[in-house]
């Protein structure tokens, strides 16, 4: 039985990684953030890398820590319904209600749009047919996710994407310095950056991919639970700086496009722009391939996330197969509503999400500190799930929050929520949580006993 794997496994254990959590969002949220941020741009990266890096690979870590198989197991320790509604509503939003949908709107709306002089709906249903298509082959076989994906994948992307940002990185747009940031940026560009990440959906996912993670080491051979940890935590430090480079590199970009393109829709529209700028008419060529790759090994990742986890929760439906073709024919359903719908929506969802994920991940990692203890979990997730709350209802978009009459309530809670305005008003009611979880723990103990 082993208990290391070398250089070479550790780096495609990483480019696994990589490659499962690099799609479509992080590559469109930040080179449009970097058009935002202007000469803000430094601070909104350090934001953006937090929650797009730095959280993703905790939530990878945290489950090798906590030794358990899947996500089910790990929010059980706040309560078995509530592991059930977690589970669920984290890998239906990373899977076919919005990501995996997006990872087929970004390419046709970025590479194929601009070919064809704009959208319609026939193009965009035969080309989320023939995407979905290739999804659903290589998602059906599971067992090879880590060639699919690590090995053919992933490099094809890599190298497509680096011919695009290391030119525009020689050739300057104009300097970052003297550019002007949008009114977002200008006054805290460090925490709009944080709530940006967001955006990229990683944070969650890495409470879903780190399953196939910790499965593709088991496939190498490492069984012990210590020695699965410790490979899983060097495997994504190495898929952390990879991805930590890449952000920075793409920001920066899209902040030095502002030299010669105005300010884009989104970050679709901006990687279009740049492309066309340094390479014409191959630029498209170019970019298509970039997105392509980057949405394509994306998707395949989710889906056969999304099918092994609702195989485990449901052992009595069809199996596997059954979970795969629904999900992917469900996305497919859902691409066709466009790109621009999909993000609208997703956003509130996120808000609610992300925090439940980030103190979830943090819990498990310093579990054995309070002992585990179901109360801290209770607490910590109940204070945060009611401040969350208030995020959803203000990140919902302007005419149905109005018409469901939730603007007084969004304005009320936020004037008593501290950093609320930051978009970070479930931390001070998470810490009060925890406060009380761990006072609780002792007399809880005791009363069990």
């Amino acid at each position: 039985m082993r208990e290391k794997l070398d250089f070479k496994e550790i780096i495609t254990i990483s480019s696994l990684l990589f490659g499962l959590f690099f799609g479509a969002g992080n590559l469109i949220f930040p080179v449009h953030m970097g058009q935002l941020a202007g000469g803000q741009v430094w601070p909104a990266i350090i934001g953006f890398i937090i929650t797009g890096v730095t959280i993703p690979i905790l939530g990878v870590a945290a489950l090798g820590v906590s030794h358990k198989k899947n996500l089910v197991e790990m929010s059980e320790t706040v309560g078995k319904k509530y592991s059930i509604f977690f589970t669920c509503a984290i890998y239906l939003t990373i899977g076919p209600f919005f990501a995996i949908p997006r990872c087929c709107t970004t390419p046709y709306s970025v590479g194929i749009t601009p070919v064809l002089g704009g959208e319609s709906k026939l193009s965009l249903a035969i080309f989320s047919l023939v995407f979905f298509a290739i999804v659903l082959f290589f998602s059906l076989k599971p067992s090879g996710i880590l060639t699919w994906v690590g090995k053919i994948l992933n490099p094809l992307f890599l190298v497509s994407l680096a011919v695009l940002v290391v030119y525009a990185l020689i050739n300057p747009g104009a300097p970052t310095s003297g550019l002007p940031a949008d009114a977002a940026y200008s006054g805290s560009p460090l925490f709009k950056g944080f709530i940006e990440g967001y955006g990229t959906m990683d944070g969650i996912a890495s409470l879903a991919f780190g399953v196939i993670v910790i499965n593709a080491i088991k496939g190498l051979g490492v069984e012990k639970p210590e020695a699965i940890r410790n490979n899983t935590i060097k495997s994504g430090i190495f898929a952390g700086i990879l991805m930590a480079v890449i952000y920075a590199a793409i920001t920066v970009m899209g902040a030095q496009s502002l030299g010669y393109a105005k300010l884009s829709e989104n970050g679709g529209v901006a990687l279009a722009d740049i492309s066309g700028h340094y390479f014409g008419s191959t630029g498209t060529i170019i970019l298509a391939l970039i997105i392509f790759f980057a949405c394509l090994k994306t998707a395949i990742g989710l889906v056969t996330s999304c099918a092994e986890i609702f195989t485990t929760m449901f052992p009595k439906t069809p199996g596997y197969r059954f979970w795969a073709i629904l999900f992917t024919a469900f996305s497919f359903a859902v691409s066709n509503v466009g790109l621009t719908a999909i993000i609208t929506y997703a956003v509130p969802v996120l808000m609610l999400l992300y925090p439940l994920a980030i103190t979830m991940i943090f819990l498990s990692l310093c579990g054995k500190l309070f002992g585990n203890a179901k109360i801290v979990y209770q607490m910590v997730t109940l204070f945060t799930f009611l401040a969350a709350l208030v995020d959803f209802c203000g990140a919902l978009p302007t005419e149905l929050a109005t018409s469901l009459g939730l603007d007084a309530f969004v304005a009320f809670a936020r004037g008593i929520l501290p950093f609320a305005d930051l978009g970070l008003g479930w931390v001070v009611p998470a810490l009060i949580g925890l406060v009380i979880g761990l006072v609780a723990a002792p007399f809880r103990k005791s009363a069990a006993a």
